[in-house]
């Protein structure tokens, strides 16, 4: 066959043709995709559990309870999606190892990813990370990786990818990116759906504490493109910029140290954290995160991770306001995950000595509320 082509001056250009098919990377390619869109296919969705609240209130108060995912947490949604954008991208190869800066709970969930399609996985993590997370990481046949500043977690970890040829996955660049917000069974088309029997179908308020800011621009993104008159609320931690930052909107903000509070909180603003997706924001002392998980365990006899008190603690708030000015409606958090991951930190007393945490006054302030409808702080 005649390639060439004709210029105008009546000289001949080769037609350059370079073609990297590969026929065995796509089928190993097409499978991978396959086991990881059959895990979801797999798992029945999340409950909503109620909190809760005396009847006269006329305000429903539910959680999302994420840890029932294969790897227990909200994190599992976000691997799923992380994998499936990494495998069509053609950034995750057969036999390189996937790379990701977590603090524990993503890593998790990516290592049972990794295990699923046959790739290695590595995670870097801080130092301080709870010794249950990595056992599970490790269980999951995942590698951990320990960092003493967690402000270095980004460039070890693209350091380790460039080193083994792998993948640096960086969710808190792609969580955004990688959900489809629009639905496609994502965590907002989910919630709405489940609220749809309920009495107040429409909830006043979603309660989303942020890590990478993925699921608050996603139900954010969400309830815009639906015309919802719902509002988004974030809760953030203690030593986190995304406060200061939305606030000030300043996308430069840092912190100078990590977040107690695992799997939320970051020392930069992250590019996967949406500031125009959210209406309102809430700094939560990390006693207040604390104490808000212990009376849900005395409330509805689960523990949970610290991460789901600070949507707590600022969901009863938003509750308080409702009851002072007598309107209805409901209002969801997150249930993250559960708080065996957690028993040396966050439910022991040595612990919250050790760090100088008083959990006693904003109990308090919790039990006062739920047995007067009167908040004070």
């Amino acid at each position: 066959m005649d390639t060439s082509e004709h210029t105008p001056g009546g000289g001949v250009v080769e037609t350059v043709d370079v073609d990297r098919s590969d026929p065995d990377y796509r089928a190993w390619l097409k499978e991978a995709v396959r086991k990881v869109q059959a895990d979801a296919n797999r798992s029945a969705d999340t409950h909503l559990l109620r909190f809760p609240l005396p009847e006269h209130w006329g305000i429903d108060l539910y959680l999302k309870d994420e840890s029932t995912h294969p790897t227990g947490s909200l994190k599992h949604r976000l691997a799923r999606s992380l994998f499936l954008y990494g495998l069509c991208n053609g950034w995750i190869r057969r036999g390189k190892p996937v790379i990701e800066a977590s603090s524990g709970s993503t890593a998790v969930s990516e290592a049972y990813f990794a295990k699923l399609i046959g790739v290695p996985f590595v995670a870097v993590m801080p130092r301080t990370t709870s010794p249950e997370k990595c056992r599970l990481i490790e269980f999951h046949g995942g590698q951990c990786h320990f960092v003493d500043d967690s402000r270095r977690l980004y460039e070890e970890s693209a350091a380790l990818a460039a080193e083994t040829g792998g993948h640096y996955m960086d969710q808190f660049t792609y969580a955004e990116r990688a959900t489809d917000w629009r639905g496609n069974n994502n965590i907002a088309e989910s919630i709405y759906q489940q609220l749809r029997m309920e009495r107040y179908p429409e909830p006043a308020w979603i309660v989303a504490t942020a890590g990478t800011g993925g699921t608050s621009a996603t139900i954010g993104r969400y309830v815009r493109y639906m015309q919802h008159d719902t509002r988004i609320c974030v809760p953030d931690p203690e030593n986190s910029c995304f406060f200061d930052g939305w606030t000030r909107h300043d996308q430069l903000a840092t912190s100078d140290c990590g977040s107690r509070i695992e799997g939320i909180g970051r020392p930069r603003m992250e590019p996967s954290f949406v500031p125009g997706a959210i209406d309102r924001m809430m700094k939560v002392p990390d006693a207040a995160s604390v104490a808000a998980v212990r009376v849900l365990e005395r409330a509805i006899g689960r523990k949970a991770g610290g991460s789901t008190g600070t949507g707590l603690w600022s969901a009863l708030r938003l509750v308080a306001e409702m009851v002072e000015r007598g309107t209805t409606g409901s209002v969801v958090t997150l249930f993250c995950d559960p708080g065996d991951r957690y028993l040396d930190k966050y439910y022991s007393d040595d612990w919250l000595r050790a760090q100088g945490l008083d959990i006693r006054p904003y109990t308090e302030t919790i039990d006062h509320f739920l047995a007067t409808g009167t908040w004070s702080s």
